[in-house]
Formats: structure tokens, C-alpha cells, sequence
């Protein structure tokens, strides 16, 4: 059986996919906030190695329930072996870098991946090219940063400049695995296989990172701690990414990527919610300037047909 996810019809979107793409962003947004949860009592980096491990025996039951291949010679060893070693970084980077900052900043700095995306897809994909309103939205989401920055040097207690240069350096990353997906033998495999990959390769890689850093393995996770990870792996890393591909099956994924804007908003809510974590007016008109970058950066490209779908615009 083919992967549905390389079905060729698009619909608009309707309250059925808005509803679904809310609720998704919603899960992205909350992820930072469940890793501070269990930061007490399981530490960073090995938080995101339980994650990826748990997710990619999810992943491999799904794809064997479905019928979808995921073995065979499609030229996909070594930029799927790229792309895992690619998400590992990311991700050694956005746990690491909770240990600095805040959940809210490393939400809305993280979500810069879109606009690094946009510039790197036009550097390396052709056909790709940015339009005015596109510049446009880089321009605000990078001033959003800016703003965030500034705000990151009058925090109270201790600067976050290191965690959120590290929420930077994870979206160059994130958007330099998008870019590899897109120009590599990865773009026409089921997206199933590349989240196999992804996920596999930082199980392994993230857990080494997690050893080499001389962080304790001996734990004993709180139920918060426990229900944090079971929510990073089953909902995140699993549910949510399959909910998104479902959602590219269906819709035209230059209207899904809209919806990423929702992503930082909703971190920054729950971040103060749940962690008590304080916004300060700049950092709240950042987190504006970002959202609203985002959604500009995610607008249809004049050149790019409707019906086109962008498989490889992953979420973490």
C-alpha cells in the first residue's frame, strides 16, 4: 500500500482542517512547557532521546499497521541518515537551551524556522522565490527577535542570551533539515519514512549527547515527569506529526502553513499558565512581530501553483 501522504488532491481549507490545525499548533506550542515540567527529575537531553525512541517504535507500528513500506533501494540511506543527524542537532540544541531560558522565548525564537526555511529553499530549491510580502514578513519576524533579544538582557535573576541563542541556532538547523527534505530523495518518499528516519537517528544521537554531557541516567520521573514524556512522544513526536500529514493529504499546505503563526502564541499562553512564567509587554509585542512574520512568510508564492503541497514543511 502507498503512503496516503503522496495523495495528489488538495481542498481549501474548512473548519474541519482549521480545527485540526489549531488543535496541532496548540501541542507544538505546549511541547517546550512539558519539557520544563520534567526537567526536575529527568534531565534535558535525555528527555528528548526517550522521546525520539518511544516515537519511532510508534512510528514503525503505524507504519506496518498501514502497509507502508519502509524498507527498499530509493537513494534515501544518506539524506535520511542526514536529515536524522540534522533533527538530532535541533533538538540537542532546543533541550539544552531550556536549561537557559524560558519556555515562551524558546517557543517564539524556535518559530523562526519558517522564515530561515523560506530564505534557504530559495538559495537551494528552484522555482523557489520569495515575494515582497514574504521579505516583508522575514523583516518583521526578525525585528520580533530583536525585541525578544533585548528583553532576554533585562530578565530578572539571570540573562536567557545563551538559551535563546541556542532557540536560534535549533531553527537554522530545523530549517536546514525542511531544505535537505526538499532538494534530496527524501521529497518523493512517504513522509512516514523521513519521520522514521528523524526520529531514529536522534534516539540514538541524542542519548550519546546525553552520556557525553554526564547527565544521570539513574531517575526516578515524578507522575508530571511521566506524563510529560508520554505526552512529548505519543502526542508530539507521534499523534500530532501524523495529524499533520493527514492534513497534507487534504489541503493545500501553503493554507496549513498559515496556521503556524498559532504555534508561539500558544507557547507563550501556556508558558505563563502553566509555568508561571512572566510577559513582559516587549516581549509580548516580540512575540506579535514573529506570529505575524510567520504568516506573512507562509503566504502562497505567486510562482508556486495552489495545488502544491510542501510535504516537508515538518513541525517539531
Amino acid at each position: 500500500m502507498n503512503d496516503p501522504s503522496l495523495a495528489a488532491a488538495r481542498l481549501p481549507i474548512d473548519s474541519r482542517a482549521t480545527v485540526t490545525m489549531l488543535a496541532v499548533t496548540a501541542v507544538w506550542g505546549l511541547q517546550q512547557v512539558a519539557i520544563k515540567l520534567a526537567a526536575p527529575t529527568v534531565p534535558l537531553l535525555l528527555q528528548g532521546s526517550i522521546r525520539s525512541a518511544v516515537a519511532t517504535v510508534l512510528v514503525l507500528g503505524w507504519a506496518r499497521a498501514r502497509g507502508i513500506g519502509l524498507a527498499g533501494r530509493d537513494g534515501t540511506l544518506i539524506p535520511g541518515l542526514a536529515a536524522g543527524v540534522l533533527f538530532a542537532a535541533a533538538f540537542a540544541f532546543i533541550y539544552a537551551g531550556l536549561g537557559h531560558t524560558t519556555a515562551a522565548r524558546m517557543v517564539v525564537l524556535l518559530y523562526l524556522a519558517p522564515c530561515f526555511t523560506a530564505l534557504g529553499l530559495r538559495w537551494r530549491v528552484p522555482g523557489e522565490h520569495l515575494a515582497p510580502v514574504q521579505w516583508a514578513g522575514i523583516a518583521i519576524a526578525f525585528t520580533g527577535t530583536a525585541f525578544a533579544f533585548a528583553d532576554g538582557f533585562d530578565a530578572p535573576g539571570r540573562s536567557t542570551l545563551a538559551g535563546d541563542a541556542m532557540a536560534v541556532v535549533a531553527a537554522v538547523i530545523w530549517a536546514s533539515s525542511t531544505v535537505l527534505i526538499r532538494a534530496s530523495a527524501l521529497a518523493s518518499v512517504s513522509a512516514t519514512k523521513t519521520l522514521a528516519y528523524q526520529l531514529g537517528v536522534s534516539a540514538v544521537l541524542l542519548a550519546a549527547v546525553s552520556a557525553a554531557l554526564g547527565e544521570s541516567w539513574a531517575i526516578a520521573p515524578s507522575p508530571v515527569a511521566w506524563a510529560s514524556l508520554a505526552f512529548q512522544a505519543a502526542v508530539v513526536a507521534f499523534a500530532s506529526y501524523l495529524a499533520w500529514f493527514w492534513l497534507l493529504t487534504r489541503y493545500l499546505a501553503s493554507r496549513l502553513a498559515v496556521f503556524s503563526f498559532a504555534t508561539p502564541l500558544f507557547g507563550v499562553v501556556f508558558a505563563h499558565l502553566l509555568l508561571d512564567e512572566t510577559i513582559s509587554a516587549r516581549f509580548a509585542f516580540a512575540t506579535l512581530l514573529v506570529a505575524a512574520g510567520i504568516a506573512l512568510v507562509n503566504q502562497r508564492r505567486p510562482t508556486q501553483p495552489a495545488h502544491l503541497s510542501d510535504r516537508s514543511r515538518h513541525r517539531r
